[in-house]
């Protein structure tokens, strides 16, 4: 929603303030200007990037449409890892293996389809789980084997949002091409009228307008937007990671959630009151759980 009223902000704002200056909205439409600048930085984009960071790309610019996660997402995602761990506690961590062998078919987290559409959560969740179940490993090399793949994650989702901060910062270098075109071509009517001349002039100092409003206006704006989006989803995988470790070092299920709990940002953290409200709701479930499992 931010991402339509920003662009109708900027688009309004440049527009509305040249048409104040008495400027000719027409002299703006210049096709040519758009397929030379426009064109140039899709093939430069696919030139320089893999097919896997264009895909990611693709998903994320359509995720700044959503509004993101919100704290009823962690509110769930809090009342299933007490599940969990509430199971882990009653059956032992083998109860565990069955979950997570095919977690869209578990009697908890088939309760909780957001979770289950997070596939890098889910995937993050049951490779670090079937860990715990091997054991051998000490609570401070599992800390650092889910920091490991979380750090290998978070570059992974960031590469797109570098990606396309890089062709932002190529717009207006494009921007500047398309006006050298446009002198090519008003250099071959020198001796023309000056309407003319004034007027080719006008449409090549059009493609360094668009450049830089392309670049400084949208691109970038949209570059930080995805780098922020990308940080801010990353305290979902680092919720379940703090949950698991204190969960694998002994404490109880009630205050591995607030481990949980506790890396949230003000913005999505449920209160304590809050959380101990969700916990005492699951208590009921998760020994069903645990015996279905």
């Amino acid at each position: 929603m931010f991402l339509i009223i920003g662009f109708v902000i900027v688009t309004a704002s440049v527009v509305g303030g040249y048409l104040m200056e008495g400027g000719n909205l027409l002299v703006l439409v210049q096709p040519a200007e758009f397929v030379i600048i426009g064109g140039a930085a899709l093939g430069s984009m696919l030139i320089g990037t893999p097919p896997s960071i264009l895909k990611g790309m693709l998903g994320q610019l359509k995720g700044l449409l959503a509004t993101g996660s919100t704290k009823n997402d962690y509110k769930e995602l809090l009342a299933m890892l007490y599940q969990i761990f509430k199971a882990a506690q009653q059956s032992g961590v083998m109860a565990l293996e069955s979950h997570f062998e095919k977690p869209a078919e578990s009697a908890i987290m088939s309760k909780y389809p957001k979770f289950l559409a997070r596939h890098h959560a889910v995937d993050f969740l049951a490779d670090s789980v079937k860990v715990i179940i091997i054991g051998g490993i000490g609570p401070h090399d599992f800390e650092n084997l889910m920091d490991l793949d979380l750090e290998v994650r978070h570059h992974e989702e960031a590469r797109p949002a570098a990606t396309l901060n890089k062709v932002a910062d190529a717009m207006p270098g494009l921007g500047i091409v398309a006006a050298v075109l446009g002198v090519v071509i008003t250099m071959g009517v020198i001796d023309g009228p000056p309407a003319e001349i004034g007027h080719k002039v006008g449409a090549a100092l059009v493609g360094t307008f668009l450049g830089i409003l392309m670049s400084y206006g949208f691109m970038q704006p949209m570059a930080t937007s995805m780098e922020l989006r990308v940080a801010m989803e990353g305290h979902y995988e680092q919720c379940i990671k703090s949950g698991l470790l204190a969960m694998y070092k002994g404490f109880s299920p009630m205050v591995s959630i607030e481990f949980a709990r506790r890396v949230l940002p003000d913005e999505l953290r449920p209160s304590f009151e809050e959380t101990e409200q969700l916990c005492k709701g699951t208590k009921a479930e998760a020994p069903a759980a645990a015996a279905a499992a």
